[in-house]
C-alpha cells in the first residue's frame, strides 16, 4: 500500500472552510506571522551602517550580510516549500521561527563580519517560510478568492518592510545593532511560536481541484522551458534594479547627512506603497493580464529609479521613495500569474518557484553590486544607472512576451 504524507490526508471534514471563516482567520494570522517574521530581511539594512562602522569594512563588505540573508532566503524558500507539501505548514514553519530566533541571537554575538554574515544566512532561511511557503499554503484554502488572498499573503513582506524600519532605529538608540537584534529575537520568539501552533489544521479538500486542472491556458508561440527562462531573467533584472533603494536607502540618507531613522522612514513609506501596489496589481492583472500588469510596473519602476539621480533633498526623497513604492509591489506576483495564464496549472507550484528564486537572487546581487559600484564611484549616482539598465532587460522582455503571445500584433479586419 502506497504511504502519504500528513499533507496529503486533507480533513474530509473541512471542505467547507474553503472560501469560510476560517480560511479568512487563516490568512490573517498567517499575515502576522509574516508581518513579525520579515523582521530577518528588514533589519539588516538599517544596522547596515553601524556594522560597517564598528567592523571598520567598506559598503560592499556592508552589503554581503544582506546579499547572504538573500541566499537563505531563497534556499530556504525551496526546502521549507517541499516540507509543506509533504508534512503541512505548521510544523516548518515552528521550525524556521526557532530558527529565525536563534538566528538573531547568534549575530548579536558575532566577532567578526564574516560570522555576522554566515549567521545572516540562517536569519534568511528562518524568514523564508513567510514567503513563498506561506502563498502556497493560503492557495489551498480559497478558490474563489484566491488571487486576492495570496495577494494579501505576499503582501505581509512589505507590511514587515513598512513596520521594522521605524522601529529598529529606536531600538539602536537604546542599545546599539548588537542589542536590536537581541530584542528582534526576543518578539519573534513570543509571537511566531503561538501563531504557528493556531495554524495546526490541515490542509482541506479542494472540491474543485479537478475543474481548476483541466483549464486551458493562454496559447504563447514559446515554448514551456524558453517561457520559464525568460521569467528567470526577467526575475533578476526587475530585483537588481528594485534592490538599489530597497538595500542602500539607509545607507544612502546617512551619506547625504539626514541620518539612519530618516532613511527608515523613506524605506517604510516604499514598502508601504508597496503593499497598495501589489494588491492593486492583483485586479489590474485580471483585467488586463499578467504580461502587461508587468510591463506597467516595470515601466514605473524605471521611472522613479531615474527621479533618484536628480532630486536628493529631504522632501523630494520622500516623493520618489513613495512613487518607487507605488510602482514596483506588483511586479513580483505578475510572474506567478504568467505562470498560471500560459502554463499547466500542475506545473504552477513548481514554475513559480524557481522564478522566485530568481526574484531574490537579484535582490541579493543587487545589493552587493550596487555597494560595489559606490566603493568604486564614490556616488550612488552610477548605481541607479546600473539599476536601470537591468530594468530595462525586463521591460525588453515583457515586450517580447506580449509580441509572443499575439497582444502587440494587429488583429486581423472582420469581413
Amino acid at each position: 500500500m502506497a504511504s502519504h504524507s500528513l499533507a496529503d490526508r486533507p480533513e474530509r471534514r473541512s471542505g467547507a472552510d474553503i472560501d469560510g471563516a476560517y480560511a479568512w482567520a487563516r490568512l490573517a494570522i498567517g499575515t502576522v506571522l509574516a508581518t513579525i517574521g520579515g523582521a530577518g530581511m528588514w533589519v539588516v539594512i538599517v544596522v547596515m551602517p553601524s556594522v560597517q562602522a564598528e567592523f571598520g569594512i567598506d559598503r560592499a563588505g556592508a552589503s554581503l550580510p544582506y546579499t547572504a540573508t538573500m541566499v537563505g532566503f531563497a534556499l530556504g524558500n525551496i526546502f521549507v516549500g517541499r516540507a509543506i507539501d509533504r508534512i503541512g505548514y505548521w510544523i516548518p514553519a515552528l521550525i524556521a521561527s526557532i530558527t529565525l530566533v536563534a538566528g538573531f541571537g547568534l549575530a548579536a554575538a558575532a566577532p567578526s563580519i564574516l560570522t555576522f554574515t554566515l549567521v545572516q544566512a540562517v536569519i534568511g532561511a528562518g524568514s523564508s517560510v513567510i514567503f513563498g511557503p506561506l502563498m502556497a499554503d493560503i492557495s489551498h484554502w480559497f478558490e474563489r478568492r484566491r488571487g486576492v488572498a495570496v495577494s494579501i499573503a505576499a503582501a505581509g513582506n512589505y507590511l514587515a518592510g513598512t513596520l521594522w524600519p521605524v522601529v529598529v532605529p529606536y531600538m539602536m538608540g537604546h542599545g546599539g545593532w548588537r542589542f536590536t537584534y537581541l530584542a528582534c529575537g526576543a518578539i519573534c520568539l513570543v509571537t511566531m511560536v503561538p501563531l504557528s501552533l493556531m495554524l495546526r489544521r490541515r490542509r482541506p479538500v479542494r472540491e474543485a481541484h479537478a475543474q481548476s486542472a483541466a483549464r486551458v491556458v493562454q496559447p504563447i508561440s514559446l515554448s514551456p522551458a524558453a517561457l520559464q527562462a525568460l521569467l528567470v531573467v526577467a526575475g533578476l533584472g526587475c530585483c537588481v534594479a528594485m534592490s538599489m533603494p530597497q538595500v542602500h536607502i539607509v545607507a544612502y540618507c546617512v551619506d547625504l547627512g539626514y541620518g539612519v531613522a530618516r532613511g527608515g522612514e523613506m524605506l517604510s513609506i516604499m514598502l508601504a506603497a508597496g503593499v497598495v501596489s501589489r494588491l492593486a496589481s492583483g485586479f489590474l492583472a485580471d483585467r488586463i493580464g499578467g504580461v502587461k500588469t508587468l510591463l506597467v510596473g516595470s515601466t514605473l519602476q524605471c521611472l522613479s529609479l531615474l527621479f533618484y539621480i536628480p532630486f536628493d533633498g529631504l522632501a523630494s526623497l520622500y516623493i520618489v521613495s513613495l512613487v518607487f513604492g507605488l510602482s514596483q509591489g506588483g511586479i513580483v506576483p505578475s510572474y506567478a500569474i504568467i505562470v498560471r495564464e500560459y502554463m499547466p496549472a500542475a506545473e504552477a507550484g513548481q514554475r513559480i518557484g524557481i522564478v522566485v528564486v530568481a526574484t531574490i537572487a537579484g535582490m541579493a546581487l543587487g545589493g552587493w553590486m550596487s555597494g560595489w559600484i559606490y566603493d568604486l564611484t564614490g556616488s550612488y549616482a552610477a548605481a541607479f544607472l546600473n539599476g536601470i539598465a537591468w530594468n530595462l532587460l525586463n521591460m525588453l522582455i515583457a515586450f517580447m512576451l506580449l509580441w509572443k503571445s499575439g497582444s502587440m500584433r494587429p488583429r486581423p479586419a472582420r469581413a
